[in-house]
Parts: C-alpha cells; sequence; structure tokens
C-alpha cells in the first residue's frame, strides 16, 4: 500500500511549553528563526496570537504545503490554549482558589482538534471532569466554571474570539462530568434529531488540550461505542449531509448557495467544499470504529478497514490539501493588505487550471458523500 500519511519532524516545534530557541535552528530554516526572533521568547497571548500570519509567511518561504502549514497553525493554537489555561489557573491559585479539587481535561474541538485550522478560527471547546458525588457539585463545577471562563477570557483578549454558537466550556452545556458526557451522548443518539446530531457531530472532533488524557480517551472509547449501535441517529448524521452541498450545481459546474456572499461569484469554500469532506469522512469513520480525529489520519484508517480504495484516499487528501492552499493563501493575502481573513473566494480570482481542480476536487467529494449517506463500505465509483 502506498503511504497515505506521514508524521513529520515540523510537528514538533509547537509541542512544549517553550516557543523554539532561533540560535537551535538550521541555517536552511533561516526565514522561521527571523519570524521567531521578531517574536521573542516570551510573548503574550495577543503577540502570539497576531504573529500567525508572520509564520505563514515564513512557512510559505520554506516551501512547506498548505495543508502542512494548517497542521502547524493548530498546533501554534493548541499553544495558545495551554498557556491560557496555565495562566488562568495560576490566577486562581494566586486569589485563593486553590487547585483543582478533581482531575480534569480541555478539550478543543473542530478544525484546532483536526490539526486542520486556517487563519479565521473562533473558539470550539469543552471541558471533562473526573466524576464526582452530586453532592460536591457546586463546590466542583463552580470552580471549573470560573476556570472556564477565564481562559475563554483569555483566548478573546488575544484574537481568538469566543463562540457564537456558544460552543466552549465557559457553559455548562459543553462541561460536564465524565458519565455526564455519557449520559448525553446517550440522550444525543436516541432520536433522529437534527440539532442533537449537529451536537454531536461538533463533540465528535476532539483533542485534548490540558489536563488528564485519560479522560479524553474513555470519552472516545464511550462515544464510538454508543454510536455504533445507534442506527436511527446514524441514519439522520447520513441525512445531514445533504444539507450542505458542494459547490457545484446538478451540471458540475462551480456554483456556490449565495449566503452571505460578499460579491457575485464568490462561495464559501470552507461550507462547500472542507466540510462536507469532513463530515463524510467522520460519518464513514464512526461507522467504521476509526478513532482518530484528523481527516487524513481517518482517510488512512478507512483504508486499513477496507471502505476506501488506496487510490481514492489519496485522490480526497489530495483534493483537500488543494481546498486548504486556496483557502490559506486567499486568507494570508487578505490579511496582508489590513483586511479580515473569512472562508470566502471569488471564482473570478482562479485561473482556469484552478478552476478546473476545484470542479475534479468537489466531484470526488461529492462521490463521498454519496457513499457515506448510503452508509456502504463500498467503492467511490
Amino acid at each position: 500500500m502506498r503511504l497515505l500519511y506521514r508524521h513529520s519532524p515540523w510537528r514538533t516545534l509547537f509541542t512544549g511549553d517553550a516557543l523554539p530557541d532561533p540560535a537551535s535552528l538550521s541555517p536552511l530554516l533561516a526565514p522561521l528563526a527571523d519570524a521567531l526572533s521578531r517574536l521573542g521568547p516570551t510573548p503574550s497571548l495577543a503577540a502570539a496570537r497576531a504573529w500567525q500570519c508572520e509564520l505563514v509567511d515564513a512557512l510559505k518561504r520554506l516551501d512547506l504545503p498548505a495543508w502542512r502549514i494548517s497542521q502547524m497553525i493548530s498546533d501554534h493554537d493548541q499553544g495558545l490554549y495551554r498557556q491560557a489555561i496555565a495562566m488562568s489557573l495560576d490566577e486562581m491559585q494566586a486569589s485563593g482558589w486553590g487547585p483543582p479539587p478533581r482531575p480534569f481535561c480541555v478539550l478543543v474541538l473542530g478544525s484546532v482538534a483536526r490539526h486542520e485550522s486556517l487563519l479565521a478560527p473562533d473558539q470550539d471547546n469543552a471541558m471533562i471532569i473526573a466524576d464526582y458525588p452530586d453532592a460536591l457539585h457546586t463546590q466542583v463545577d463552580g470552580y471549573f466554571q470560573a476556570l472556564g471562563e477565564r481562559f475563554t477570557d483569555h483566548l478573546a483578549s488575544a484574537g481568538l474570539p469566543l463562540c457564537q454558537g456558544h460552543v466552549m466550556a465557559r457553559f455548562p452545556m459543553w462541561r460536564k462530568r465524565l458519565c455526564e458526557w455519557d449520559a448525553q451522548l446517550a440522550i444525543w443518539s436516541a432520536e433522529r434529531r437534527v440539532k442533537r446530531v449537529q451536537q454531536t457531530n461538533i463533540l465528535l472532533d476532539f483533542a485534548p488540550v490540558y489536563g488528564d488524557e485519560a479522560l479524553a480517551i474513555a470519552l472516545r472509547d464511550r462515544a464510538l461505542s454508543r454510536l455504533k449501535q445507534a442506527g436511527g441517529f446514524l441514519d439522520e448524521m447520513a441525512s445531514l449531509l445533504a444539507e450542505t452541498p458542494v459547490a457545484l450545481d446538478r451540471l458540475g459546474r462551480l456554483h456556490g448557495d449565495d449566503k452571505e456572499a460578499p460579491q457575485h461569484g464568490a462561495l464559501n469554500l470552507k461550507r462547500q467544499g472542507l466540510m462536507p469532506l469532513v463530515s463524510a469522512v467522520r460519518l464513514l469513520s464512526v461507522l467504521h470504529g476509526c478513532r482518530s480525529v484528523d481527516t487524513r489520519l481517518r482517510l488512512t484508517e478507512l483504508v486499513s478497514a477496507g471502505v476506501l480504495q488506496c487510490e481514492e484516499a489519496l485522490t480526497l487528501h489530495a483534493a483537500m490539501s488543494r481546498l486548504q492552499s486556496l483557502l490559506l493563501t486567499t486568507q494570508h493575502r487578505r490579511l496582508g493588505a489590513g483586511g479580515l481573513a473569512d472562508n470566502w473566494i471569488v471564482l473570478g480570482e482562479l485561473d482556469e487550471t484552478e478552476r478546473t481542480l476545484l470542479r475534479l476536487d468537489l466531484k470526488a467529494i461529492r462521490r463521498l458523500m454519496g457513499q457515506a449517506r448510503a452508509g456502504t463500505g463500498g467503492s467511490l465509483h
């Protein structure tokens, strides 16, 4: 089997508590060393967040592909989370709250968890708290509510906006004991209700960022076990894929849905390209018990499980890479010009080759969505 995914030493740059020492980097990495030198060894949260555009510029000069840059942006975002949480815990200790009363784990959700973040994320996070007696709820949950409010406020002040949908650990819906998360999954998966499918889809893309990772492993075990048996719920999850089609009309021509389009010929490439791919792969992964969160790793697991052919997975890898490249290039250019990063691209700004490849990539994603809706393990064709 051809290699679908390779782990990279690039991914070690932002995994520790400290930033890399620019002097320790090879001269071949001079653009990155220069960017790190300008940032400094102990930047504030806000300075580190604002630096991401410069990080992307350095990595592009080093000829890294957009999908690898996206992974490193996500790693850096997770580092910002760890810094904000540690800062909040220190503040609470200093103000008399004491240490955490129970083991806990903060989760990042969505693109940051999948290591697919670009330059326009908001906050999506949750928290698992180790089980404790109901009699202690006010005391224990009060501590973790304060922690959730503090670290999300710190991140918002640094430039990672609060989630408009309230998917954050500062709210009880997304901050629960492990037993409560299990009960919540049981409720969500018991019926075919769109809102519950949407909430479950949000939760399924999680990664531990701070605290006791064993709690995250236990939640993954329980989620996969419960959902594997929830046939009607999975049917509704498959039906929901049709709610966000790819940006193609019935004749296979590029066509956005025009919802909130900033100008004629614009299409939201995240909503009508990346998210349909991510959602279809997520559904197939749940159906076949795959444990990975990153879309690329999920594709690899699906090949190993015999759900996809290797060539089909490679086609989807390439499609995802090109979509990420289009979005990252657009976001980086707009930020560099003093504008805002968003998920819109303008078809008139693409050359003929780019438009042709985009059509082919969206067609491949549409075929995958058909397979996921059918709930089969057969070929895409």
